[in-house]
């Protein structure tokens, strides 16, 4: 299973992200997107995605009960270690959750980046 692990800017600020060849598909680093949403440091997403996490499986986001997590570098020591990451779907419901004037900005960069790994794959035809 190949893994590309990358970084991406959302307003100069670093996702830390993982493209999966066998499922097709992104993976952004939780923590990420909310530290970004909320405008804080490393640390406090941290302690709010653990609190959001909480709610979100009491309200019955099943995604978060079998929550996906890949090595990851951390931005604080820059080790890899287990961080709980999302697809593009799941990281959306996330946002839902989370009173940001940055929401919709941040859900039209996730199209963007979505688009960058299909656009190779079109060939036009003439």
């Amino acid at each position: 299973m190949a893994k590309e692990e990358l970084i991406k800017l959302f307003d100069a600020q670093k996702v830390r992200v993982v493209w999966d060849d066998e499922k097709e598909k992104y993976f952004f680093s939780v923590t990420d997107v909310v530290g970004i949403l909320n405008s804080c440091d490393y640390q406090a997403a941290r302690k709010y995605w653990k609190v959001l996490k909480g709610r979100l499986l009491q309200e019955g986001f099943e995604s978060v009960t079998n929550c996906y997590q890949l090595k990851m570098i951390s931005p604080m020591d820059g080790k890899r270690y287990l961080t709980d990451v999302a697809g593009v779907e799941d990281i959306l419901r996330i946002i839902q959750s989370i009173p940001s004037k940055k929401a919709e900005p941040f859900k039209q960069w996730l199209a963007k980046v979505g688009a960058e790994r299909i656009r190779p794959h079109y060939h036009l035809v003439g």
